[in-house]
């Protein structure tokens, strides 16, 4: 089934209404969607590279949007629609989680977790749900969201628009180990962050 919807969604960069399109999947992709707006952010790219700005800001903007989606989801309607979408994606227990966001280094954790899934191939669509359900500060969730997934879409549509097929075959084949790279560095950043902001208020 994911294949025959990746396939699909390769023939919808080609459509004359592709930047509405990229703008609907990057806002479904948060909340339930299974194909990232990534495969159309390449060959759209590719076809209009002077739109590349043009194209990473509809992405980012329609991400945001829907992970607000997700954030409500899961903050309002978790047993009721939220537990059927981490179904699909084989998840059955998230009842730990608020557990696991009470306890000493719960918030930065989440920061975390969810600078990972915004910025890297991890479903973020599961951590916008569960960020409602657990009730975690909706403004930090906002800005770690525009943070990773603007600086995601930035980075691909730049390098695609700048250096062209030869970067989108690097992408595709090396894009989970440039994620966990930058993941790692977002991570060390936020901690740095974090450190310094406690030492300043203590």
């Amino acid at each position: 089934m994911f294949k025959e919807l990746y396939n699909k969604t390769i023939k919808l960069a080609g459509h004359n209404k592709s930047k509405s399109i990229l703008g609907f999947i990057s806002f479904i992709e948060s909340f339930i969607f299974p194909i990232p707006p990534d495969v159309l952010i390449i060959p759209m790219t590719i076809a209009k590279r002077q739109e590349w700005i043009k194209i990473a800001l509809i992405a980012t903007v329609g991400s945001v949007l829907g992970a607000c989606l997700g954030y409500f989801i899961g903050y309002i309607f978790f047993n009721e629609i939220g537990i059927k979408i981490f179904e699909i994606y084989g998840v059955d227990n998230t009842s730990f989680l608020k557990d696991k966001m009470s306890s000493e280094g719960g918030v930065l954790a989440w920061m975390i977790l969810l600078a990972i899934a915004g910025f890297s191939p991890v479903p973020f669509k599961l951590l916008t749900i569960t960020s409602g359900f657990i009730h975690f500060n909706l403004f930090y969730f906002i800005i770690i969201s525009l943070l990773t997934r603007g600086s995601r879409f930035f980075i691909i549509a730049f390098l695609i628009g700048n250096f062209g097929s030869t970067m989108k075959k690097i992408i595709e084949k090396k894009l989970l180990k440039v994620s966990i790279l930058v993941s790692i560095i977002i991570i060390i950043f936020a901690y740095l962050i974090y450190k310094f902001l406690l030492n300043f208020v203590s």
